[in-house]
């Protein structure tokens, strides 16, 4: 297995601000709404400020489902909370209409994964194709790991999760990322952080389209007590 692609439980950012980060967000501690304040000032408001954020939005797996090519999802650009508000109502004007959401004609998780097999030892077609039905035999191959942590990720983002947090690394297109995600009261999300700072990586929001709502009220309360800082 190729540990070097991924890692979780591991060290980032908001190591070097709380003291334990992993119990910062639970329900039960002191100055939890602050802790909350911090890090979406630290990890989303100063990159939101330089115009480096990019939303993902994801859908299409539902009931359980968890096949690569059914995870849909859209990216934008983000420089303001306006701009999270426009695709807020863009989806809710679809749903309303009962039109498909919004998505790019590519996935998240099919076409990398079509590369990987198609570049492993392994030949047996019939292999291969239980390989790629079985997201945990990704991690066998190289490249593997990186996806199947990036695909747990999605997967608890549409699902649910009972960790208020947890942080990863990763490898992934733009780079070696901090993967910090958050199952809170308030909202889930994910923040995908360039592992050091960067003035050509963007920090990616990650969240399902029915947070849209949640989240940017979450960030719409939050961001401005550090509008000066």
């Amino acid at each position: 297995m190729h540990y070097s692609e991924a890692k979780e439980h591991t060290p980032g950012h908001l190591h070097t601000l709380f003291a334990d980060p992993y119990s910062a967000f639970k329900n039960d501690t002191d100055e939890r709404q602050l802790h909350i304040r911090i890090m979406l000032h630290t990890l989303f408001a100063r990159p939101l400020k330089q115009s480096q954020v990019t939303l993902r939005v994801i859908h299409g797996w539902e009931n359980g489902s968890f096949e690569p090519h059914d995870l849909k999802h859209i990216d934008y650009p983000l420089s303001s909370l306006d701009d999270l508000q426009r695709v807020t109502s863009e989806f809710s004007l679809a749903s309303q209409q009962r039109l498909p959401l919004p998505a790019h004609d590519f996935s998240l998780l099919e076409a990398p994964l079509a590369n990987i097999l198609a570049h492993s030892e392994t030949k047996d077609s019939a292999a291969n194709e239980i390989t790629h039905n079985t997201p945990a035999r990704w991690p066998t191959l190289p490249g593997g790991l990186a996806l199947y942590t990036l695909f747990k990720m999605y997967h608890r983002l549409v699902y649910g999760e009972d960790d208020n947090y947890r942080c990863s690394q990763c490898e992934t297109p733009n780079g070696l990322c901090e993967l910090h995600e958050f199952h809170i009261e308030e909202g889930e999300f994910a923040l995908l952080t360039p592992h050091q700072q960067s003035k050509t990586v963007p920090t990616i929001l990650v969240l399902h389209a029915s947070q849209l709502g949640p989240i940017g009220q979450l960030l719409k309360s939050s961001l401005p007590l550090f509008q000066d800082t």
